[in-house]
């Protein structure tokens, strides 16, 4: 295994503040790494926004919330219990808990079931066809664990999944589907295949030796130009999608410049082969989340 970032911060609240026997449980969720629950959150959040001509309702925000909360860990879990072979071989993830043997597939599957329950409880608040969505983001959930042994491109499959949000938030309000919606997914369809290269070049020399894949070494040197080309397609996107419900055109200019400037220096100032930059980069994309959000909001009130 080769030296890379951690994937668990010894010393953490976690370790501090929680008694050992719920350590490995908490860490396995990975509610230690909060910006998962950020990333799977926001668009869902841009969602409500987008569709809402004033305040998003806040308890819409609660329920998305406590939704990603839960299913973000459910989904980790799915993750893990796929991979904790190729796990194992891998420097970043190989204290994970399942990985390590602190918590055993029994016991995971146990947890999953419970959050899945949490998630189900929370669906089940949204009208009809919200529920149908939620139901139907299960299949690829269930898929990218596995995309990374037959494909350079679970990226893709990553950015499908997480982005779902913002289908389901627009439905959560509107309760029918509209094209803002479809283009505001595809926005983070593209953020995501972004950031999330960015994360999977602390793992390209290790994944090259277990032999799974990735953008980040099907792109290698040249991902710089790849990341121009997300992160731009993401900010016209998310322009569009703006203009489509007659967001006020000087909050969407604001916005989406502080957008476009964040992800010039991403572009600009990460270095690829340094493990714990690509990480602080992965994890500043949680600003981009809140950028776009409070623009769709602001652009709603004002328009």
């Amino acid at each position: 295994m080769t030296a890379s970032a951690s994937d668990i911060a010894a010393g953490d609240w976690v370790d501090r503040w929680l008694p050992p026997s719920w350590r490995p449980f908490v860490r396995l969720g990975r509610f230690d790494r909060p910006i998962g629950i950020w990333l799977l959150l926001f668009p869902c959040w841009w969602g409500v926004a987008l569709a809402t001509p004033s305040w998003p309702d806040p308890w819409l925000l609660v329920l998305f919330g406590l939704g990603a909360t839960v299913m973000r860990a459910a989904g980790c879990i799915v993750n893990d219990l796929a991979d904790r072979d190729f796990d194992r071989q891998v420097a970043r993830t190989a204290s994970r808990p399942l990985a390590s043997g602190a918590v055993t597939p029994r016991q995971a599957w146990a947890m999953m079931a419970i959050l899945s329950l949490v998630g189900l409880a929370v669906l089940v608040q949204f009208n009809t066809v919200t529920i149908g969505l939620g139901i139907a983001s299960l299949a690829l959930v269930a898929v990218y664990p596995f995309a990374k042994r037959v494909t350079h491109w679970p990226q893709l499959i990553l950015g499908l999944a997480f982005n779902w949000g913002a289908l389901v938030g627009w439905t959560a309000v509107a309760d029918g589907i509209d094209w803002p919606a479809f283009t505001l997914y595809l926005a983070g369809l593209f953020w995501t295949l972004g950031y999330d290269t960015i994360y999977a070049h602390q793992d390209k020399a290790d994944d090259q030796v277990v032999g799974v894949k990735s953008t980040a070494l099907r792109f290698g040197a040249a991902t710089p130009y790849w990341l121009m080309v997300f992160y731009g397609a993401a900010t016209i996107l998310v322009a569009l999608s703006g203009y489509a419900v007659g967001l006020n055109p000087w909050a969407l200019i604001a916005g989406v410049g502080l957008v476009a400037l964040h992800f010039s220096w991403q572009i600009a100032t990460v270095d690829l082969d340094d493990a714990h930059d690509c990480l602080a980069k992965f994890r500043a994309n949680r600003q981009i989340g809140f950028v776009v959000f409070a623009a769709i909001v602001a652009g709603q009130l004002w328009r």
